[in-house]
């Protein structure tokens, strides 16, 4: 499978008062042309940083270490005009919150129209033309192309905001929550969205959630973050019938399903990124932890073919 995106070493670390946050801390991954890559963890875990590292909207006093190659372009150095060039034609981004992402004061045709002629040379009667392919290919009818964001329900806006993201077709996709604020017959509607592109388009697309079943019905591969650090990588079938690290184990314990007759949780909270814990970051709250989880970083390596994780104790989990 050919390469699109490559992540080696990538770390992201946050300026403030206290110190440098260590947001994303040696990143290793790859995302294939026409894949599907769910990255998972807590709040905190990084997930979000790494989408915005993608787009290049970082803040300011961000720290950025390590390669991200995108095609031939490593888009850790380069400028912001060329982030602007690129973002929306060949990257694109799908917010968690359509209602604060569209301008109020501007009709939904104004927002295509607008993106469009931004990166092309078009007239006003082509780009509206391509507006209503997209919006009609999500489902919204044309009669609707005038009418501001406020008029439409959640799942709508949701969908005029894929629409948007496709309409110059990129070719990588990066969905960030795109399902966190809808009801579940909404949320299937979306995810029967994303599968249809993906069967349609060789666009390769990163899926940022919380939800693991949205993961399991979605994605080809899952990235398990854990306080900034790569803690599992593997196919669906892997990490959910035979996950290796404790922290991906535990994660999966916690889904509810219609069988669940407790709730479970991991107990503890994610560790302050200012001041991480040495050794393994997850070790504070491992069940598993031994004293040199303390001392060690456990190096990223396979323990099966296309499933590396991080912990110094992966073979008692095979």
């Amino acid at each position: 499978m050919e390469t699109l995106l490559k992540a080696e070493e990538l770390s992201v670390h946050f300026s403030t008062k206290r110190g440098y946050v260590h947001a994303l801390d040696g990143i290793n991954l790859e995302i294939g042309r026409g894949e599907t890559l769910g990255i998972v963890g807590e709040t905190g875990s990084g997930k979000s940083t790494f989408a915005k590292a993608i787009l290049g909207i970082l803040p300011p006093k961000s720290r950025i270490e390590g390669r991200l190659q995108f095609h031939e372009t490593d888009l850790t150095r380069i400028d912001t005009e060329y982030f602007r060039r690129i973002r929306g034609k060949d990257i694109a981004l799908i917010f968690q919150d359509p209602m604060t992402r569209l301008n109020p004061l501007m009709r939904i045709e104004d927002h295509f129209v607008e993106t469009i002629k931004a990166h092309e040379s078009v007239s006003g009667s082509e780009a509206r033309a391509r507006a209503v392919a997209a919006l009609t290919s999500m489902r919204v009818p044309e009669s609707r192309i005038r009418n501001y964001p406020h008029e439409f329900s959640g799942g709508m806006r949701q969908r005029i905001m894929i629409a948007l993201a496709l309409v110059l077709k990129p070719s990588l996709l990066v969905a960030d929550e795109p399902t966190t604020s809808l009801d579940v017959i909404v949320e299937a509607q979306i995810l029967e969205i994303l599968e249809d592109l993906k069967r349609i388009s060789s666009m390769s697309l990163v899926l940022i959630t919380h939800n693991l079943g949205i993961v399991a019905e979605v994605c080809d591969r899952v990235a398990v973050l854990y306080a900034g650090k790569l803690a599992e990588l593997g196919s669906v079938e892997d990490i959910f019938a035979r996950p290796i690290h404790p922290y991906t184990r535990l994660l999966l314990r916690s889904i509810i399903s219609l069988d669940t007759k407790e709730l479970r949780s991991i107990e503890g909270t994610p560790p302050d990124l200012v001041n991480p814990p040495s050794g393994c970051r997850f070790h504070p709250r491992c069940p598993y932890a031994q004293p040199v989880c303390a001392e060690q970083v456990p190096p990223f390596v396979e323990f099966r073919s296309g499933q590396p994780a991080s912990c110094l104790f992966g073979k008692d989990f095979l």
